[in-house]
């Protein structure tokens, strides 16, 4: 049988954690030569190195959406530089997060965590879970989604529940909404701080614009549709023909709800 020699296990670290050659020497004397103890020890490294980079800021990374029969989940994997997002290996954990999100919910995706925080010791950035959404459609809903990928990684995923529709509606709806970004569902779901304020800042335009006061009320409440229809997902001008509102489009068919996370954002 063939030796094990230091420099086999030194080659063998740097496979199991990734680390660099002088970070695996260090780690087996330390720890008397194991290999096991030492690829602990690295993490155990990698995680002080991990919180001293935790203040950096996470402004690039990758997106995921995976549905799986009546479930279907959205995965935000962030980092620094697009370098790293882009990177094959970064890719294929969001879409391996994003499917375990969906078949097995949060615990699932709790189990994980550790394949996140060993990549951000080999990347040596600022790795963590952003955003992560998951639907479960009962019975009479479809799910449906939307990706958009640039370089090589998803940066704009959507995430619709349509009850009363096909498929391929709701696959409109959430091609529709990748592009439009609602923040709302319909008008009722604006909080009502949010429609006061932007009421306010309305007639405060108007009145700088020396609009006639007997005409404030009609301005104010003309902007203030203006507004509903860019926020609110059923008001707003289907993208493909802005002759109709998405509204018009659903006819009978309902959004239950949506999901969007745009890297970045």
């Amino acid at each position: 049988m063939a030796e094990y020699t230091a420099k086999d296990r030194v080659a063998d670290l740097r496979k199991r954690t990734g680390a660099g050659i002088l970070d695996c020497r260090q780690a087996l004397e330390e720890n008397g030569g194991e290999v096991e103890a030492a690829a602990k020890w690295l993490v155990e490294k990698g995680k002080i190195s991990a919180g001293k980079r935790a203040d950096r800021e996470r402004s690039e990374g990758a997106v995921a959406v995976v549905i799986d029969a009546a479930r279907g989940a959205i995965v935000a994997l962030e980092c620094e530089t697009d370098f790293v997002a882009k990177s094959a290996e970064f890719v294929q954990l969001v879409d391996e997060l994003a499917a375990e999100l969906a078949t097995g919910g949060e615990a699932a995706l709790e189990v994980q965590k550790e394949r996140v925080e060993k990549l951000a010791i080999t990347s040596k950035e600022n790795v963590a879970l952003g955003q992560c959404v998951r639907f479960e459609a009962p019975e009479g809903s479809v799910l449906d989604s939307y990706l958009h990928i640039q370089n090589g990684r998803g940066v704009n995923a959507v995430l619709v529940e349509l009850a009363g529709g096909t498929q391929e509606l709701a696959h409109d709806i959430a091609v529709h909404i990748a592009f439009a970004r609602p923040e709302y569902l319909r008008r009722e779901d604006v909080p009502e701080q949010v429609v006061a304020t932007e009421r306010q800042t309305a007639e405060t335009i108007a009145r700088n614009e020396g609009k006639p006061e007997a005409a404030l009320q009609k301005i104010v409440e003309g902007r203030l549709q203006g507004w509903y229809k860019e926020h609110c997902l059923l008001d707003q001008p289907y993208v493909r023909d802005e002759k109709q509102t998405i509204a018009a489009l659903l006819g009978p068919a309902e959004v239950r709800r949506f999901a969007q996370v745009v890297v970045g954002a």
